[in-house]
């Protein structure tokens, strides 16, 4: 009986205070969210059979990183959705033009549903208060922002890994209102903001833009035959060549060049030789260990594979070369044994081991570089001309 009262008496105080047009903001909120026509479980033109307009703007402050090993990337915005609830207008009760909400009154306004279905995880940023907004202005048009982390997936063809290029997808959806009740729509004048600079361009460590960003409207029906409004961003990144170049491509050149200097090192030298070669094999498979380490496992193989494959080939044929020196040879030093009984002469064309042996490293000064030289300029004519 008390609470009767005393809601009669606050509803009579606004009546008094509409008639002398000196209502405040927080008698105006009163008004409008404790009132028995608004209901903030339910979309503003749910009863007229029309779906609600919702348009939505991401501002986006970063693209922390992109993932090819958990094929998904990282980035933080701000969620800014648009809509007009008749049910909020207050231009006939005051001239005051936008009623700011305080974070405990939004969960009193009705706010779309919308989710992000490639989502893999996100969060809500609440510090020092959750970082949500909403505006009411006058007319019943409610500008509404939150700001979130994002963890989306990205499903990445690397077959031309690192000269790849990545599309990757953001989707908005509501998650419960059948597109007969919420109708979600882009943005008509920017879509999507990046915030990283003046130029409105967005800096990574590994990528960079290399096409204008584009935005669709769409459409989803689930399990139930249900339609819901979606909305999707296609992002294209193209992979920056700086970090491979200098960690992977200029070390491996080196390391198969390396393998060479064998071919001028003298045939008797064969703890030089010998070492040389394992070491140059050793380096290149450490090497394309740890870069197989840092991509996931496909069934198909990448530019990167070719190259670390070719080039362990090299090495390893730089060693399999002395070691069909040092059989010729051990050949021909047994072969001289044999003819020293004879007192046949050193220049006899028995000694063709020790000829061959030293043509075949003269030849593999001058085979080696171009075949390596010959695959170095197809490999970067096809790959880079993709």
């Amino acid at each position: 009986m008390r609470t009767a009262c005393t809601n009669l008496w606050v509803f009579l105080t606004l009546i008094q205070a509409i008639k002398a047009q000196n209502l405040q903001r927080r008698d105006i909120l009163n008004l409008l969210l404790n009132s028995s026509t608004y209901d903030p479980r339910i979309p503003p033109d749910y009863e007229k059979d029309v779906a609600t307009d919702v348009n939505v703007q991401l501002f986006v402050t970063s693209i922390d990183s992109i993932n090819a090993v958990a094929m998904d990337y990282t980035l933080h915005l701000f969620l800014r959705q648009t809509w007009t609830d008749s049910r909020l207008n207050f231009s006939h009760l005051t001239n005051i033009s936008v009623l700011e909400l305080d974070q405990k009154r939004i969960s009193d306004v009705w706010v779309p549903d919308t989710y992000f279905p490639n989502e893999k995880t996100a969060s809500f940023h609440t510090v020092t208060v959750p970082n949500k907004l909403l505006h009411i202005q006058k007319d019943g048009y409610v500008i509404y922002s939150v700001r979130l982390s994002l963890t989306l997936s990205c499903i990445m063809e690397l077959q031309y890994f690192p000269m790849d290029d990545q599309t990757c997808s953001l989707f908005i959806e509501s998650y419960g209102y059948s597109i007969e009740n919420v109708n979600l729509l882009w943005d008509y004048k920017q879509p999507v903001i990046f915030g990283a600079d003046d130029n409105n361009e967005q800096t990574m460590p590994q990528f960079y833009f290399y096409k204008e960003l584009e935005t669709f409207g769409c459409t989803t029906t689930n399990a139930f035959n249900t339609e819901f409004s979606c909305l999707q961003a296609k992002l294209y990144f193209r992979r920056n060549l700086g970090f491979y170049l200098s960690q992977v491509f200029i070390p491996g050149i080196l390391i198969v060049i390396l393998s060479w200097i064998s071919f001028w090192i003298h045939v008797d030298a064969v703890p030089a030789r010998v070492s040389l070669g394992v070491i140059c094999v050793l380096t290149m498979t450490t090497q394309s260990s740890g870069i197989r380490s840092s991509l996931p496992v496909v069934s198909y193989i990448k530019a990167i594979d070719i190259w670390m494959a070719v080039g362990l080939l090299f090495v390893f044929a730089a060693l399999l070369e002395y070691a069909y020196i040092n059989v010729q040879t051990r050949k021909h030093r047994k072969q001289s044994k044999e003819q020293e009984p004879e007192g046949k002469n050193e220049n006899d064309d028995k000694t063709d081991f020790m000829v061959r042996a030293l043509r075949v490293d003269r030849l593999s000064r001058v085979i080696f570089p171009i075949c390596y030289t010959a695959f170095n300029l197809i490999f970067w004519i096809v790959y880079l001309s993709k």
